[in-house]
């Protein structure tokens, strides 16, 4: 039987939905296969994320992930969006969720430490 595809969506694809396709991974990627896309694409991942990733999980993004645009994943089960503030990307299907996160990018490691641990928490009890 083929395995879920669960997609984590935000506009830029290199902060909160690149650390919840890495914790989907880290948690359950024997179960299912996690993606991570934007409308948007940065260079590279958020720095400060792949940094704490390293710190708090041994993770290190920058070799498994990239930043990528939704045309090139693969149609996905389930489409989740990490809080899009104003917009979120339309992608060819409603979401199935909004997490509403704030985008930690240029706060403190704290408020980013807190929304990786909401992204786990909320990661955990999608894949339960």
């Amino acid at each position: 039987m083929a395995k879920k595809k669960i997609a984590f969506i935000c506009v830029h694809n290199s902060c909160r939905s690149q650390i919840a396709e890495a914790l989907g991974k880290h948690h359950a990627g024997d179960r299912f296969d996690f993606y991570s896309a934007g409308s948007e694409t940065r260079p590279q991942i958020n720095q400060d994320a792949v940094r704490l990733m390293k710190q708090l999980y041994g993770i290190d993004m920058e070799k498994t992930q990239y930043s990528k645009l939704i045309s090139d994943i693969p149609e996905v089960d389930y489409l989740i969006s990490m809080g899009c503030n104003v917009t979120c990307p339309y992608v060819g299907k409603d979401f199935d969720e909004d997490w509403g996160l704030e985008d930690p990018t240029g706060k403190s490691d704290e408020e980013f430490i807190k929304t990786i641990e909401q992204i786990e928490q909320k990661v955990l009890d999608r894949i339960s």
